[in-house]
């Protein structure tokens, strides 16, 4: 049914089920897997206040985002092999987009079947505050999405 199956991933354990659920449907399916991992380097700004560190400690940051990014999608690709598939895989890098417009993008590009994405399925303030990058997916993308919610917080 679904050969093309693009799945966000960003190391959180939402993102982690979503991974297991795509290679059950991929195996299922006999479908393709991309997995994709967005670094916003944006948010080292907010986090860090950027306009008080000097740009070797700027610099830093970025890499050890970058670091952690390739080594969340290294685990991936791992777990994907485990399972008997070939993932292909996509590692981008951001400032001042939103995750979801890149997942979308790369979605169309592709062309993906199917998203397959974690949700911290956070509720109230807590999501308005953090936004909901799951959420703009599911609005905005012409490809079916499955989500898949982690743990309650």
């Amino acid at each position: 049914m679904y050969k093309r199956i693009l799945v966000p991933i960003d190391g959180s354990e939402p993102s982690k089920l979503a991974l297991q659920e795509a290679i059950k449907v991929a195996k299922g399916d006999g479908s393709a897997l991309q997995l994709l991992h967005v670094v916003d380097e944006y948010l080292i700004g907010p986090a860090l206040d950027a306009s008080y560190m000097s740009s070797s400690i700027y610099a830093d940051a970025i890499a050890a985002l970058q670091t952690s990014g390739r080594r969340i999608l290294e685990e991936a690709e791992a777990l994907v092999r485990q399972a008997g598939l070939q993932p292909q895989s996509t590692f981008l890098e951001t400032i001042g987009r939103r995750a979801a417009d890149l997942i979308v993008e790369k979605a169309k590009e592709w062309p993906a079947d199917l998203i397959v994405m974690g949700t911290h399925g956070r509720r109230g303030l807590s999501r308005l505050v953090l936004g909901s990058d799951a959420e703009w997916v599911l609005r905005s993308t012409p490809v079916p999405v499955l989500m898949v919610r982690g743990p309650a917080e």
